[in-house]
């Protein structure tokens, strides 16, 4: 028998006898057979034997416990037991009264912990309702994303965009049993407890795919074990809530990859530049390495680490029978492939932050950040890129113009290890035109060679010659930080070819707008956003010189003035309550009568601000303020020529009025705003004001025609032959250079100077420094538009492409009967009176009215019909600025 009834007299002399003969049969057992199923035989039986005689040894030992129980505790007589050998039932009733207490507080304890652990677990109808923060993106006109806000770095995408190898490559690495376990794996757990307890800390993980989850949505990261229970608590009510496919897609849109990223399409789009569909097998074997330590496994910081991090995941696969052991090793024998996503906002970095700012004012920084929004833009990200190379090119070429000026920054001086060097430029993509800060790495005969990056670039002679230094050793230094061009992206096997170029501290911007909407199609705030962020464009108010005079002569024709009207241009002394004020010309000479077109052609001062002088500096503020101009303008009268700061912003939205007939449409940077259901924001129409009339605006225009056609911008009249008009605009000392110019469908304004206010140098006009940029837009800008013209005298007035936002008094008056529509120049009676079109609800927006073709019949380039702003000739006489 295998358990034998009575208890042998020496028990652990007999069980130690009986397993040493248990062994030494095993031994004979095992050494008799000579192949292979009778080995296997024997040691099955051996193991059995061995088994059989443990087992009778813990038999004997309990049977030698109970007989020794028996005789200290009981009176053994013939008849059987016949009580305990002491009387003690007081004592017995107290250890089971004290036994029953600690079991009971002992329950107590372990449900209170659980009230306690799970009173402030969130409730999982919280999960069902979660929605995870993602980015908000930036549409262009052509539906192109080229910006993003984000506080976490997230696209959501459901189950089915992650491919069959992402999710086999999870799965192998982070939970094996995830479609088999209830959420807790007690294999798992059981493992991390042995290995807690054997290295004296929590080394060992034992956390599901579905515990991640938990932790990473509601749970901190703390280690402690509290925290392990809610874990648990919260894992058993996902998994008993949700399918295993719902919680998949929740781990891996929310799981943190890295380098500010979540989940695991943005962690594509970051590291591979792709969608996550597109994923090869060493790629999403990368990103399934990466939620176990993303900042230590990085494949940016810690290439081999991630590298041997990712093989590990392939074996994984391979154990798993998911890949072939060739496809193991093709993956496992191919590189990292890293292609990292250029950084947000990189394109149009000045705009990106104006709509920033618009969109914090109207919505709020949560819901900017975290909601998901699709924000579609009025860029042009074709004309932003030539914006940005226009004042690239135009702020080179001045720097060119005045020669090497060095006062270059060096890493070595400023105590930088030239290896770890980085500049903040260095993010941006090298292309061909591109221009960078580079650090000088040697200095040798014939040669220099400069660091962008990890790239390692040569210079020699040829590439510097225009600095006219005969050596390299004259001017540069190894250290020195040196501003070159991308001059060729060099052949397969060669790296780019770059040329030195000057960093003096000159700077540039330039900004574009559709007439007929407002809408800004470019903006470039300065040189590099990398190196200042600071808006030239919007922030920076500056003296705007001559492209002032718009203003002074518009309130001239407007008081009556005509541009065949004689002026005469000498000497003069204006008395001021400072004493007596005598101008001169830029020129120095004094062309005596002349008509006020060629007066304000030439840009001559002295018949500017006698016309300011006869009609009122104030009156000509005050006209200022009308175009949309918001600096504060002091009234004294070398305002007239241009002795005020105003901002690019406001130079251009004001110059729209003049192709516009005399409408301005504030410049705004948003078309509309979706949430991530779809559903449109609330939307904000752009301010749309009646400035001048009909006739002063079409007299304006012959004034500002003539400035290109045979004045101070001649150049670009020359050079462009399509409708221009436009002013330039030089300060005294040269400090600011402008030209703000138009064709009949865009304007455009440049600005160049130093932001120390230093001199631009001698004869740095409008003209001349300012201009050229203006040019090289405005060519691509109407190359799609070769037929278009501007209005001509009596014809009908321009309709501009936007809804005209209507006062509440408007909306309250009866309606009147539809005007004539075949009156062009017809509008309703509620449109025709005032100065202005007011302000409205934004929920008004009229019918939109055809537009007469501004461009000769049958030309496709003119101006679009759009909706409305019309006024009759009738209702500008009314007008009190009319």
């Amino acid at each position: 028998m295998l358990f034998d009834t009575e208890a042998p007299k020496d028990p652990n002399k007999d069980a130690e006898t009986s397993a040493a003969a248990e062994t030494a049969e095993l031994q004979s057992d095992i050494e008799e057979p000579a192949g292979l199923w009778e080995r296997g035989w024997a040691n099955l039986h051996a193991d059995v034997r061995v088994v059989r005689a443990r087992m009778v040894r813990a038999w004997a030992w309990t049977r030698e416990i109970w007989k020794h129980f028996n005789e200290q505790f009981w009176r053994v007589k013939e008849g059987g037991l016949r009580g305990p050998r002491f009387a003690l039932p007081k004592v017995a009733a107290r250890a089971t009264f004290l036994t029953l207490l600690c079991l009971s507080a002992l329950f107590g304890a372990l449900v209170g912990l659980t009230l306690v652990y799970t009173v402030n677990l969130p409730q999982i109808a919280d999960l069902i309702r979660y929605r995870p923060n993602t980015t908000t993106e930036l549409y262009d006109v052509h539906g192109k994303v080229f910006g993003s806000f984000a506080l976490e770095r997230r696209v959501s995408v459901p189950y089915a965009e992650f491919p069959p190898v992402l999710r086999a490559a999870i799965l192998a690495i982070e939970d094996k049993s995830f479609e088999r376990n209830s959420g807790v794996n007690l294999f798992r757990a059981v493992e991390a407890a042995y290995q807690d307890m054997h290295s004296n800390a929590r080394a060992q993980g034992a956390s599901t795919l579905t515990m991640q989850l938990a932790r990473n949505l509601f749970l901190s990261s703390q280690k402690t074990y509290s925290r392990k229970l809610q874990e648990i608590l919260l894992t058993v009510q996902i998994e008993r809530r949700f399918t295993k496919e719902q919680i998949f897609e929740l781990y891996a849109n929310q799981i943190y990859l890295g380098h500010g990223t979540y989940g695991f399409e943005a962690g594509a789009e970051f590291y591979f530049s792709k969608h996550v569909r597109d994923l090869t097998l060493p790629e999403a074997a990368l990103l399934a390495a990466l939620p176990k330590g993303p900042e230590s496994y990085s494949p940016i910081k810690y290439p081999q680490r991630a590298l041997r991090r990712r093989n590990l995941v392939i074996q994984e696969m391979l154990q798993d029978r998911k890949i072939t052991e060739d496809q193991a090793e093709t993956a496992k024998a191919a590189p990292l492939g890293l292609n990292i996503e250029p950084p947000p906002n990189a394109l149009a970095p000045y705009f990106v932050e104006e709509v920033r700012r618009q969109l914090e004012k109207e919505y709020g920084t949560d819901e900017v950040h975290g909601a998901g929004l699709k924000v579609y833009t009025t860029l042009d990200m074709d004309l932003q890129r030539v914006a940005e190379q226009a004042v690239l090119d135009g702020t080179a070429t001045y720097e060119r113009r005045h020669g090497w000026k060095g006062h270059l920054q060096n890493a070595e001086l400023q105590h930088v290890d030239l290896d770890e060097y980085r500049h903040p430029d260095w993010s941006q993509p090298i292309v061909k035109g591109s221009y960078f800060h580079a650090l000088v790495m040697l200095v040798a005969p014939g040669k220099v060679l400069v660091r962008i990056g990890s790239q390692v670039m040569t210079m020699t002679p040829p590439d510097w010659a225009w600095t006219q230094k005969s050596t390299k050793d004259d001017f540069l230094h190894v250290g020195d930080i040196v501003y070159v061009r991308v001059d060729s992206e060099g052949e397969k096997g060669a790296g780019p070819h770059v040329v030195l170029e000057q960093d003096s501290g000159v700077q540039g911007s330039m900004m574009a707008v559709d007439n007929s909407t407002g809408e800004v199609l470019a903006m470039v705030g300065g040189r590099d956003f990398a190196v200042s962020q600071f808006n030239r464009a919007t922030q920076s108010q500056r003296q705007v010189g001559s492209s002032f005079k718009p203003y002074v002569y518009s309130t001239a024709i407007e008081n009556g003035a005509k541009p065949s009207d004689i002026i005469v241009d000498g000497p003069v002394s204006f008395y001021t309550p400072n004493g007596p004020y005598t101008p001169h010309n830029y020129e120095g000479d004094y062309k005596g009568a002349m008509t006020l077109e060629n007066a304000f052609a030439e840009s001559r001062n002295i018949p500017a601000l006698k016309l300011a002088d006869r009609y009122g500096i104030t009156k000509v503020i005050e006209m200022a303020h009308r175009f949309g101009v918001t600096s504060n303008i002091p009234a004294f009268l070398p305002v007239a020529i241009g002795a005020a700061d105003i901002t690019l912003y406001d130079q251009v939205g004001a110059y729209t009025v003049f192709p516009n007939d005399g409408i301005r449409i504030e410049p705004h940077y948003i078309r509309k705003v979706m949430q991530v259901d779809g559903q449109p924001m609330p939307e904000v129409l752009p301010k749309v004001t009646e400035v001048i009339s009909l006739d002063t605006a079409r007299q304006m225009m012959q004034l500002l025609q003539a400035v290109v056609q045979h004045g101070t911008a001649a150049a670009a009249g020359a050079a462009i032959k399509h409708p221009l008009g436009g002013k330039t605009g030089t300060t005294n000392d040269f400090t600011d250079a402008w030209f703000i110019g138009f064709s009949p469908s865009v304007t455009c304004g440049t600005w160049i100077g130093f932001d120390s206010r230093q001199s631009l140098g001698e004869k740095e006009t409008g003209a001349k420094a300012a201009l050229p940029m203006w040019m090289d837009f405005m060519k691509v800008a109407i190359a799609s538009k070769p037929n278009e013209q501007f209005a001509t005298a009596g014809a009908p007035k321009k309709v501009l492409d936007v809804p005209m936002p209507r006062s509440e008094d408007e909306l309250l008056k009866p309606k009147t009967a539809p005007a004539d529509e075949s009156d062009p120049d017809a509008v309703p009676e509620a449109k025709a009176a005032g100065s202005g079109v007011p302000d409205a609800p934004d929920h008004v927006a009229p019918k939109a009215v055809p537009a007469p073709a501004a461009s000769p019949a049958g030309a496709p380039d003119g101006p679009a019909p759009a909706p409305i702003i019309r006024q009759s000739p009738a209702a500008a006489e009314e007008s009190p600025h009319g």
